[in-house]
């Protein structure tokens, strides 16, 4: 907890934002809570990102050809490359408690590359397919990659922070955790008793329970379990009932369908799991960049991008830090173009991003510790080298997984709207673009995606095949089209800077006297924040060790 001394640092807005975050939050972001319960509240963080962590393989795989052994392969190495992106962000990048991961963003150049060669290549078996697609697939994501890491390090993001607002961030979130709509009830409504009852855990403990304690053996005190771990007791709960009803034969004359939502014993994944996997960069073979993918896949990697802005502000401000300024912003935007290459090189088929379910996680759990996260990605590194540890939690019935994203992405909405705090939520200029732009954000995906599935291509019939499919991609993808919509018309309609929210966005950190100061002059957001960082593309590093070796003092050169 900060306390009135770090408080005084802050814009009186920020300030009472914070203190009033905090006295809800048990741990901010840099406490550290006992070993025993760190370990156990990391794990759980990436149980609740489990669903999303799989689901996106299991989206993409198939479409490019791959075989359930593929796909348990892919699952382990998206796990291990969050783990090591993870501990990169908290350490030396954005250093938010903040899990990275794939982004679902991704998921619809992805399809239309697999699409693409499916329709234009001919192969003598599924599994070339899936090879030559996932090369390509890695090319794109790499190349895409380092198109964010040059945005990072040559300072490019500064100018784009001042056209993006609270209300662009607000929609880009919102939209993803409303166009998920389509994973959550049709989900649970497979097999009901299950996933209604994964819902009811979770809200029941994180909701209804949150208060009470359990006392410890031997006068240690007392411990508010349901509130530290709803998701985790929730799925162990759930799972231990799904597992009785399926040994029991409760399931044995159902319909298929359902016994694939119920059944614990239905997901091929576990069997094809070796005990033991080390993921490796190129292990998919020789990688092929091109400008074709690189293009396409940026589709994807501008919306992450975007996203993982609005997460930077949204997890500050819940794990009791102070606003991120540009150069903080900088360096994680960076970092995570880098971290992008890293997945591409591995073959994750998705680039990263900050996990917005980590966001709505904390809400839940009231937990912003910078500790527990890194803890949690040392988990998932250790999960995505046993594969049959993996191949496990990958085995979680459908129904309980659509549970979860009911719950988490409905926090994933609330949390994108919540950023409209910063801007004039009573002005009719702000409530038009938000509404408008989470409107068209989802109405226009739609069209996109049922005209390609009547017609096969996309409704965009150029000359250009690569034209076609990168703006395709573009409009397929709700992240995207929701950011076009308010970038434009955030910055076109006329608006004063404290209606936009963006006075907040400008704020760094104030001292005592009001004056604006740097935060490795302040020994509190220096430990929150890390080394400064100089937005050049061959000083930054350089800048970044000086920084290191010399100490904080050796910082107060730079703007």
């Amino acid at each position: 907890m900060h306390g009135a001394s770090s408080a005084k640092h802050m814009p009186s807005h920020m300030a009472s934002s914070e203190q009033t975050e905090n006295n809800t939050m048990r741990y901010t972001i840099l406490d550290h809570p006992p070993w025993w319960e760190a370990i156990a509240l990391g794990f759980q963080t990436y149980l609740t990102l489990l669903g999303s962590t799989v689901l996106i393989p299991f989206i993409c795989v198939p479409p490019m050809g791959g075989s359930p052994t593929d796909l348990a392969n892919v699952i382990c190495t998206i796990f291990f490359v969050s783990g090591i992106i993870t501990l990169l962000q908290t350490f030396i990048g954005d250093r938010l408690p903040i899990v990275q991961g794939g982004s679902f963003a991704y998921i619809s150049p992805v399809l239309a590359i697999a699409a693409q060669i499916k329709a234009t290549h001919t192969f003598a078996s599924e599994q070339e397919r899936f090879l030559f697609t996932m090369r390509e697939v890695q090319g794109g994501i790499i190349g895409s990659g380092l198109i964010v890491m040059v945005i990072g390090l040559t300072g490019v993001i500064r100018p784009v922070l001042r056209a993006i607002s609270p209300i662009t961030v607000a929609a880009n979130i919102a939209v993803l955790g409303l166009a998920l709509y389509a994973v959550g009830f049709p989900g649970v409504a497979g097999c009901p008793q299950l996933g209604l009852m994964q819902i009811g855990w979770v809200i029941l403990f994180s909701q209804y329970l949150k208060g009470v304690a359990i006392p410890l053996p031997r006068g240690l005190g007392k411990l508010r379990v349901f509130e530290l771990f709803p998701v985790l007791l929730g799925i162990l709960l759930s799972w231990f009932i799904a597992w009785l009803l399926t040994i029991s034969g409760n399931y044995n004359s159902a319909a298929p369908e359902v016994q694939a939502a119920c059944r614990t014993d239905q997901s091929s994944v576990l069997y094809n799991s070796p005990w033991f996997r080390f993921p490796y960069p190129g292990q998919w073979g020789p990688i092929n960049i091109s400008w074709g993918g690189t293009l396409t896949m940026l589709a994807g990697a501008l919306p992450a991008m975007v996203e993982s802005l609005g997460d930077y502000f949204a997890a500050a401000d819940i794990a009791g830090a102070p606003v991120p300024p540009p150069g903080v912003i900088s360096r994680a935007i960076a970092l995570q173009g880098a971290t992008c290459a890293l997945a591409g090189a591995w073959g994750t088929t998705s680039g990263t991003t900050a996990y917005n379910e980590n966001i709505g996680a904390m809400q839940i759990t009231r937990v912003g510790s910078r500790r527990v996260i890194q803890l949690g990605a040392v988990c998932a590194v250790i999960m995505g080298l046993i594969g049959k540890f993996g191949g496990l939690f990958a085995s979680m019935p459908n129904a309980m997984v659509s549970g979860l994203f009911c719950v988490m992405f409905g926090c994933i909405c609330a949390v994108g709207l919540a950023q409209m705090q910063f801007a004039d939520q009573r002005s009719n200029r702000n409530i038009f673009i938000l509404g408008f732009s989470l409107y068209m954000g989802l109405s226009i995906p739609y069209y996109f995606g049922d005209f390609t599935t009547k017609n096969g291509s996309g409704p965009i019939q150029s000359s250009s095949l690569i034209f076609n499919n990168i703006f395709n991609s573009i409009f397929h993808t709700p992240a995207a089209v929701a950011l076009l919509l308010t970038l434009f018309l955030d910055n076109t309609i006329p608006g004063s800077d404290q209606e936009r929210g963006l006075h907040v966005w400008r704020t760094l950190v104030l001292d005592a006297e009001g004056k604006q100061t740097d935060w490795w002059e302040d020994d509190h957001l220096n430990r929150v924040r890390g080394h400064c960082w100089v937005e050049w593309a061959f000083f930054g590093w350089i800048g970044a060790l000086i920084c290191s070796i010399g100490g904080a003092s050796s910082c107060a050169w730079q703007e």
